[in-house]
């Protein structure tokens, strides 16, 4: 049986560094160890690691103005409501006795804080002493107090429509026919801005109104 030659074995003591290049050849520059590498851009069908997109750089002219919220439609406004009547008192009195109720009528609003300028007083017969006394003096003065504003006017229903509207009017039904009454009454109404009181007979004034007060 023939032998087979046994292949040479090198062994480690003979393969020593080969710190002599080869005749003729130049020792290679050792190269820098590479750093971590970048992310490989993902492949076709195959999504890459997840980054938001920059947001694009809209010039001035590309950007629209913001619109308003659209509102509801109008609402149409409300409409004016009317100045609420006056509240009406009515003091039972006798023609003769009318005056002094009105007298002590005007006094309570004094007292209670109304001012002076806020009462206008009506008398249906003989006039109050007060316009008796200012209209000796002329109708010039009599009515120049009364454009002021500043005290308690009195008038007898024959010119009361020349009177101003004040919050209060206070009506002494003491005397007259009853169609004095009749126009004055309404014409009171017509110019108390918060009260109107009425001082007589309560029967008189209800037959002339129709219990309108």
């Amino acid at each position: 049986m023939p032998l087979i030659p046994e292949e040479p074995q090198i062994h480690e003591s003979a393969q020593g560094p080969r710190a002599t290049p080869a005749s003729g050849r130049t020792a290679p520059t050792p190269r820098p160890v590479p750093g971590p590498r970048p992310a490989a851009p993902p492949r076709p069908g195959r999504p890459g690691p997840f980054r938001p997109a920059p947001p694009a750089q809209r010039s001035p002219r590309d950007v629209a103005p913001a619109k308003p919220a659209p509102s509801g439609p109008a609402a149409p406004a409300a409409p004016a409501t009317a100045s609420a009547p006056p509240q009406i008192q009515l003091i039972p009195a006798s023609v003769d006795g009318a005056l002094d109720a009105a007298e002590e009528a005007v006094d309570m609003l004094l007292e209670s804080g109304r001012a002076p300028g806020d009462v206008l007083v009506i008398t249906t017969g003989e006039q109050h002493p007060w316009a008796a006394h200012e209209l000796s003096f002329g109708e010039a003065s009599y009515w120049a107090q009364h454009d002021a504003g500043d005290d308690v006017f009195y008038a007898e229903a024959a010119v009361a429509e020349r009177a101003a509207s004040r919050p209060v009017v206070v009506v002494a039904v003491n005397g007259g026919s009853d169609a004095v009454a009749a126009t004055a009454l309404p014409l009171a109404h017509a110019r108390a801005g918060a009260l109107l009181i009425v001082c007589g007979d309560p029967q008189k004034i209800n037959s002339v109104l129709g219990a309108g007060v």
